[in-house]
């Protein structure tokens, strides 16, 4: 009967491997006894065995050689050879069956492979040895350089920052673009933040290339200061979105992008939210994909969007989901699970996160008491809900009625759920006091990035990052570029990666099996309001360039010629968002400092005489629109004030203004007294006359 191999208790023979002291003796022994006892038998001539073991004494020879063994190792190998060869011919010659012959053998074998064992242990031995004289030479030199390191910052933090620090270790990083320094602070009280406000003048002192940086922080205690300084400035290149889109998860951290040192930075954000400030043309929205993508990637979080410029920021994570008709192709979920372009769609969704949030506050309390926990556990059957509202710090600073009330949801989400698992990432165009100034947002918002391109108008850091040092926005130049901080994490420079729509679709498609679903307790709360999201007739307006969002306005395009709407009455032309905001900031300027009426109200309609309107020769109701515009924001601006380069670039799309049309607007003012000039040459700004600073302060 066959034996099964793998029930087999018999000694098992592994014949591809190399012979040992033991195996080797043996087999040399019988070796020469075969050949002897052959040899003899047929009469073979003795000196064939002779002239055999030399040749292979010379082989083994050449081959020790090359292989850089010990004269030990070739002499024991070459003696090997010559005496079963000497003990083979003298076999032949006088028979190898006798005790004489077998007894010799023996004594041979024996001493074969004890000879082989010694220098086995010698050739290990020596091995060894020649790694560790590598690694000592290898230390030797890094102890060189490290301690060359740390003879030079030393000099440099006392000629720079007046302190004398103590290096304990140089720490190389693996990307090769800097190193890290621990050192011991004096005695007598002295902080890290001592170094920490020069970090300036060390990457200058240091002749670090431009991006570079000598960034100071705590320590191991409060006695200790690390200084991590980046030699390779890895911002410089455009780095593309890793091509893993493996699963991730709320409390494992979600990559944003990588530091100086090319080490991804991830945030945790189950209990905090998140805010992002970019202006225009900084990688804002790219920045927004990057942020969608690591969601997209998590099994335990849900993402809902708001963004009321037309959905832009989250229709390429729908559009790949749904068919010409509007419905979910078989297989795939959208990378994001809800999105709200309009005022409506997006008053839905906030009521739905609050209800939801309620409930789960009665709903889940066995399982948090099971769990022994006053937070939600969150879980792919149970998923957090993330909030992504592109501008959203625009909406809570706003002055629309409309937007107040989305405001008012917003924070009463940043405020009452953050233990039941829904949570905010808001974006916002500049970081000025008018935007950052809630309270809820700087104090719940602990993860932040604030992207600067090179821009410097309303890009305040010290607002993003309080009691951050050394942070300048020279330092991050390039587009996705900037600062990013986490509770985790000090805020330090920082660059997301690039993330392209064809990138997009793989990851929606790669990702469809990982999203969860929205636990039954919450979908029944959240109503039809959620469960017809994706309704065809909701979805309608992604599909169709031409159909107007729900509930959205859209400009109306005027016929060329005269403008004779004075001789009829139509209703008036649907406003654009641009202005609208111009509208209620000339109500809001009209209220408060009785400014001119604004021609074409009615009153002045009816004191005006029928007749022809040649309203069009005093100046285009788009030059109008701009102007007034640029009021609004020069007025929204605050006592920071703005520049003529930054109210241009916010003109641009909405009405094409150019940069000196705006500086004439200036000009203008500033003789009439409507803005006040501060600075000169390129540090000029302007400050609106209600919120300039009394003559003499």
């Amino acid at each position: 009967m066959p034996t099964n191999p793998a029930t087999s208790t018999g000694p098992v023979w592994d014949w591809s491997a190399g012979h040992g002291p033991v195996t080797g003796a043996m087999s040399a022994t019988t070796g020469a006894l075969a050949i002897a006892t052959t040899g003899a038998a047929t009469g073979m001539p003795p000196a064939w065995a002779l002239a055999v073991g030399a040749a292979g004494a010379i082989g083994h020879t050449a081959t020790s050689l090359r292989d850089r063994l010990s004269a030990r190792t070739i002499g024991m190998r070459a003696a090997s050879w010559l005496l079963g060869a000497g003990w083979t011919t003298w076999a032949i010659a006088t028979g190898p069956l006798t005790w004489a012959a077998l007894g010799s053998l023996a004594t041979l074998g024996v001493g074969i492979g004890a000879a082989s064992r010694a220098t086995l242990i010698h050739e290990e031995a020596r091995e060894l040895e020649a790694i560790a004289v590598a690694e000592r030479q290898v230390a030797r030199e890094l102890s060189a350089e490290r301690r060359a390191i740390a003879a030079e910052w030393v000099d440099r933090i006392q000629r720079v920052c007046h302190v004398t620090v103590r290096v304990l270790a140089v720490e190389q990083w693996p990307t090769g673009s800097g190193f890290t320094i621990d050192a011991e602070l004096p005695p007598g009280g002295t902080t890290y933040d001592r170094i920490a406000q020069h970090a300036t003048q060390l990457a200058a002192d240091a002749r670090l290339p431009h991006g570079c940086t000598a960034i100071a922080s705590q320590g191991i205690d409060q006695g200790r200061v690390l200084i991590d300084v980046t030699t390779v400035n890895v911002l410089a290149e455009e780095r593309t979105y890793p091509d893993q889109y493996g699963p991730l998860s709320i409390y494992t951290g979600i990559p944003w992008g990588y530091r100086t040192n090319a080490q991804e930075i991830c945030v945790y954000l189950r209990e905090q939210c998140a805010l992002v400030v970019g202006p225009t043309g900084s990688g804002k929205t790219n920045m927004v994909h990057v942020i969608l993508a690591g969601f997209a990637r998590t099994t335990d979080v849900l993402t809902w969007v708001i963004d009321l410029n037309a959905g832009s920021a989250g229709l390429p994570w729908v559009r790949p989901a749904l068919d010409d008709n509007g419905q979910i192709v078989d297989g795939m979920t959208p990378g994001v699970d809800w999105l709200a372009s309009t005022y409506d769609e997006a008053l839905l969704m906030l009521d739905a996160a609050l209800a939801i949030g309620r409930h789960r506050k009665v709903a889940y309390q066995d399982l948090m008491a099971q769990a022994n926990t006053d937070q939600l556990p969150v879980s792919p059957k149970i998923p957090q809900i993330m909030l992504v509202i592109d501008e959203g710090a625009e909406i809570l600073a706003s002055t629309d009625r409309q937007m107040k009330e989305l405001a008012k949801k917003i924070l009463e989400v940043i405020r009452m759920l953050r233990a039941m698992g829904v949570r905010t990432v808001l974006t916002a165009l500049g970081a000025t006091g008018a935007v950052l100034g809630n309270l809820m947002i700087r104090r719940e918002a602990k993860a932040r990035v604030c992207l600067t391109g090179g821009e410097v108008e309303g890009m305040d850091l010290s607002k993003v990052f309080p009691g951050a040092r050394g942070l300048r926005v020279d330092q991050a130049p390039y587009k996705g570029a900037g600062f990013m901080g986490t509770p985790e994490s000090a805020a330090a420079l920082f660059k997301n990666w690039r993330i392209l729509p064809n990138q997009i679709r793989d990851i929606v498609t790669a990702t469809s099996a990982l999203h969860p679903t929205l636990d039954a307790t919450s979908a029944t709360v959240a109503g039809d309001a959620y469960a017809n999201r994706w309704a065809p007739e909701r979805t309608a307006w992604m599909r169709d360039p031409h159909r107007p969002t729900p509930a959205a306005v859209t400009e109306q395009g005027r016929p060329g010629g005269l403008n004779l709407s004075a001789l009829r009455e139509q209703p008036p032309a649907a406003e654009s968002e641009a202005d609208a905001l111009a509208r209620q900031f000339r109500e809001q300027i009209d209220a408060k400092f009785a400014t001119a009426p604004e021609r074409g109200k009615a009153e002045d309609r009816a004191e005006r005489p029928a007749g022809l309107n040649l309203s069009a020769l005093r100046g285009s109701d788009e030059d109008n629109a701009a102007k007034d515009a640029a009021l609004a924001l020069l007025l929204a601006a605050g006592p920071e004030g703005t520049g003529a380069s930054a109210i241009a670039r916010a003109l641009t799309n909405a009405h094409g203004t150019s940069r000196q049309t705006v500086v004439g607007w200036l000009k203008t003012w500033s003789d009439d007294g409507t803005a006040v000039r501060i600075g000169t040459g390129t540090k000029t700004r302007y400050v609106h006359h209600h919120h300039a600073p009394p003559e003499g302060q």
